[in-house]
């Protein structure tokens, strides 16, 4: 599987340092690291099960914008977008609600995950759909839980529910999806969806497995040279927990790791790019450090 790894903040060989770390949770929110944790694993697993002929674009920032679509899978059956979390306990998905479950009793969790993935994918199909990249099938969302002590009763849910010990069963089905796009088509789209400049015309050729029909055996580009660069207040959605598409605010207000959301510009400067807020709990986490260390240190030269 081909991986192309879009993570913000991180270096060239996918560490992320103390600084980015906390510049990435000032900005994403806490559960950011953690989610890039959990990603990592569904891609670990997947790699595994899955072999050549599949794209995953790990991170993508639409252009123009700053929404982050965590992982989008493309293969031979179409485009999935996952989203990986390393919630844990006990949750229920019944239609658009996702329950937390304790003590008997069930409630609405916080954050709603499956509302926010399938308000990724719309978005990602309105993306599609504003490069003119007609597809055979809609984008399928996924929601995958990392943790085995996590547990999910599911009910017609609105997306895919996957839970750890499902993974290879979920490759597995991802593997064995009707073929729709030859391999080398694959890779164009992707190229495409990571770089959507105007382009002449590109037809996808129909793989040998797939009958001869246009409904299964062609998917096209309709782009040409006249056609914008992407737009993001093109989209039409709003990012509201619990609301479904409409004409989108420019100033979106919720956050989420996944998909941060536009922020008030600061005034330039400071140190290394970085707020006085940034700043102030950067040094807080340096200070108890070197705490740390220091005490550490007087404690080795008193006990030789």
């Amino acid at each position: 599987m081909k991986i192309i790894d879009k993570t913000p903040l991180q270096d060239a060989n996918g560490n992320i340092s103390l600084i980015a770390r906390v510049q990435g949770t000032l900005k994403y929110g806490f559960s950011w690291y953690g989610e890039l944790q959990a990603q990592k694993i569904v891609i670990g697993q997947l790699d595994r099960y899955i072999e050549k002929g599949f794209v995953m674009i790990r991170n993508f920032t639409l252009p123009n914008s700053e929404i982050v679509i965590p992982m989008i899978l493309i293969g031979a059956g179409g485009i999935w977008v996952i989203y990986a979390t390393p919630l844990t306990g006990f949750y229920e998905a019944k239609g658009d609600q996702w329950n937390v479950v304790g003590n008997g009793k069930s409630q609405p969790a916080p954050i709603n995950l499956l509302t926010r993935l399938s308000q990724l994918t719309r978005v990602l199909q309105k993306y599609v759909e504003l490069q003119k990249i007609k597809l055979s099938s809609p984008i399928e969302p996924v929601l995958i839980l990392t943790d085995p002590e996590a547990h999910v009763d599911s009910m017609r849910p609105l997306a895919r529910v996957v839970m750890s010990d499902a993974l290879q069963q979920f490759a597995a089905s991802v593997r064995q999806a009707r073929p729709i796009w030859r391999v080398e088509f694959i890779h164009e789209l992707a190229d495409r969806l990571i770089d959507p400049q105007p382009r002449e015309e590109l037809k996808a050729p129909a793989p040998e497995q797939v009958e001869q029909s246009v409904s299964r055996a062609q998917a096209i580009f309709n782009s040409n040279e006249t056609t914008p660069p992407f737009d993001n207040s093109e989209l039409g959605f709003a990012f509201d927990e619990g609301q479904e598409a409409l004409p989108v605010p420019e100033n979106l207000r919720e956050p989420n790791p996944a998909r941060p959301l536009p922020r008030p510009k600061t005034a330039k400067g400071g140190f290394m790019g970085m707020s006085r807020t940034q700043v102030t709990l950067l040094a807080g986490m340096l200070i108890v450090e070197c705490c740390i260390v220091a005490g550490f240190g007087i404690f080795m030269y008193i006990n030789p």
